[in-house]
């Protein structure tokens, strides 16, 4: 064991060290160093942490890596906030990040989420055409393990370092669903994921569904927009069931197309400081239906509450996921980087969705049931 002495020098030796680097040292007294008051407060705190450092090092039975270490302190930094959306990144972990939001990657096709409700990742959806959907991974499966080893929503980015891997090669996820576990195996592909999809219904009525909003979301749904235009479009019904979120000024570019002049979204930051998005006065002008479910997440409860509170159109199906935070993501000098809620976010009306989502206009609990639901109410409204 440690001695308490010994903690307290490597708890000496950290202040110093920063004191070095802030420049608020004074040497003098032989070979002392002094410091001032406030900043030996400031960095005291850390004495336990550089203790238990040195106990570590010294009693371990294998040697330690100081990047391990140091990497496992700062994920517990952000581990305390008790947040599952705020997390640290190493090197390789943002790497993977950023390929998330880019649209192409290797995987299994699987977009997943911390659940307000335990501690599991849950699926919120299979990317179409994935391994995952065609291995009968659904949306709502709670990932229990990863090659046999138990994986939470705490540590996320260590289940998703698990979950991809070489093109080729197969993981074995343990899933539940409805209190039941079970075991897929699936194998690990380049994933390209498309984003959007669209179709002429009757009536002339315009259907398009966006399963996520990555980089080259906007570009696609703007492509399949002027497309249903072109044709003679009466309507649309949007289609955001299943999707996990994604890109903030994705959704807003795609809320400006078709909302008209008005307020998308505003946030409040832990100050109190309250920045409003807005779009300007293009709109779309026809009858507008958003689908919605309980996987629908994120920024897909941004663009419905935009389209619903400023009368651009109505939701259908059922209440939306909840997740009402706002998060920011920034990578360091050294490749390494994290994501932090910031902010919470408000509906044009005011309404703050965390934890209790946006509930439809329109209710309907059988999901074979609500397209043609938003059909019947469009044909009413192009009449």
């Amino acid at each position: 064991m440690i001695s308490k002495k010994r903690a307290i020098v490597y708890g000496i030796v950290l202040v110093i060290v920063t004191a070095l680097f802030t420049s608020t040292l004074q040497i003098g007294l032989g070979n002392k160093v002094v410091v001032s008051k406030d900043l030996y407060e400031k960095y005291s705190k850390y004495n336990k942490m550089i203790g238990l450092e040195g106990a570590i090092k010294e009693d371990f039975y294998q040697k330690t890596k100081d990047d391990n270490l140091v990497n496992g302190a700062i994920k517990g930094m952000f581990s305390g906030l008790d947040d599952p959306y705020s997390q640290y990144y190493t090197e390789d972990e943002f790497k993977r990040l950023k390929e998330q939001t880019s649209g192409s990657f290797v995987g299994i096709g699987v977009i997943i989420s911390p659940s307000p409700d335990d501690d599991y990742l849950t699926v919120v959806s299979p990317i179409q055409g994935s391994p995952a959907e065609k291995s009968g991974i659904e949306a709502g499966d709670k990932i229990v393990k990863v090659d046999g080893k138990n994986v939470f929503a705490k540590n996320s980015d260590e289940a998703i370092s698990m979950i991809k891997g070489k093109e080729g090669t197969t993981v074995e996820l343990t899933l539940k669903r409805d209190g039941n576990e079970f075991d897929v195996k699936v194998k690990r592909e380049e994933i390209v994921s498309k984003s959007v999809e669209g179709k002429m219904l009757e009536d002339k009525i315009g259907y398009l569904r966006i399963t996520s909003f990555s980089e080259n979301t906007y570009k696609e749904f703007k492509t399949v927009l002027d497309k249903l235009k072109s044709e003679g479009m009466k309507g649309l019904i949007l289609d955001v069931r299943d999707n996990g979120g994604g890109l903030l000024n994705i959704c807003k570019d795609i809320a400006d197309e078709l909302i008209g002049e008005g307020t998308i979204v505003y946030t409040k930051d832990n100050k109190g400081n309250t920045e409003y998005l807005k779009s300007d006065k293009d709109k779309l002008g026809l009858p507008i239906a958003i689908l919605t479910n309980g996987n629908s997440a994120s920024a897909s409860e941004i663009l419905t509450g935009a389209i619903v509170d400023n009368k651009a159109g109505i939701s259908i199906g059922t209440t939306t996921f909840g997740k009402g935070l706002v998060q920011s993501v920034r990578e360091l000098k050294d490749g390494t980087g994290f994501k932090l809620t910031t902010a919470q976010y408000f509906t044009p009306n005011g309404d703050y969705i965390n934890g209790k989502g946006i509930k439809p206009n329109i209710e309907e609990k059988n999901p074979e049931k609500q397209l043609d639901k938003a059909i019947d109410w469009m044909k009413k409204e192009i009449k």
